[in-house]
């Protein structure tokens, strides 16, 4: 049974370039149609619990299904094998890259990502403001951000004690103590 789990989420790793959406009717094709692990009802609610949680569908699809068919070693090996590609993939292009950096277009090609990169990053900061300050005034955010980098880089806090901080103020907050 394990090299049978392996072998799906293996193969949905393998062939299901571009991301979850790409991966679900994989996963559905071998879990429901090959396999016969789950019916269609049970696999569109393993897809909708998956939706709603955190992180890539994909892992969390393998988890639940490898758990479903051979408890925790199933899980941990489904995900294992759904991840498996990726972490070959990825040793591999950081070989290549290290062991061609010095080359001319391979420099350019890297020193060009790092403004795109900060151009996205700026995009996903104006979005979020202008949401956030359809919620809040300007001077919250303002005495936020300065809060959160006199924490984060003058104190030198480690982000998740800062985050764990925001988030039961925010708790109290909604409660209504504060």
């Amino acid at each position: 049974m394990q090299l049978k789990i392996f072998w799906v989420f293996f193969k949905v790793g393998m062939l299901g370039y571009g991301g979850g959406p790409a991966s679900i009717p994989l996963v559905h094709k071998e879990v429901v149609d090959t396999y016969q692990w789950m019916t269609d009802d049970e696999f569109q609610d393993s897809l909708a619990i998956g939706n709603v949680l955190p992180g890539p569908i994909i892992t969390k699809l393998a988890g639940y299904i490898g758990y479903l068919q051979s408890g925790w070693l199933g899980l941990v090996n489904a995900v294992f094998a759904a991840i498996l590609p990726t972490i070959i993939l990825m040793i591999v292009l950081l070989k290549l890259f290290t062991e061609f950096k010095d080359l001319e277009w391979v420099q350019g090609m890297s020193n060009g990502v790092v403004p795109v990169v900060g151009v996205m990053l700026f995009l996903l900061t104006y979005e979020f403001l202008e949401k956030a300050q359809a919620k809040t005034t300007w001077r919250f955010i303002i005495l936020f951000t300065l809060g959160a980098f006199i924490l984060l880089y003058v104190i030198g806090l480690h982000p998740a004690i800062v985050i764990l901080a925001i988030v039961i103020f925010s708790l109290v907050r909604r409660e209504g103590r504060i």
